[in-house]
């Protein structure tokens, strides 16, 4: 699970293994595997460091 920002400032958590895609149209935009989508104030690239730490973290353990 990974912690983003809705454009609001409102935060929220995401399964991170529901992400199909991340594109910057110039607003981030994750789309998950079912279609939905979420804008967020996250970069592409910050998105995916924090898939790969959450993913670091489950592997650890």
């Amino acid at each position: 699970m990974i912690n983003v920002t809705r454009m609001n400032d409102t935060s929220y958590t995401l399964n991170a293994e529901l992400i199909e895609m991340i594109e910057e149209t110039p607003d981030t935009v994750i789309t998950l595997v079912s279609g939905k989508k979420f804008i967020v104030k996250e970069t592409r690239e910050q998105i995916i460091r924090l898939v790969e730490e959450y993913k670091r973290h489950i592997f650890i353990r």
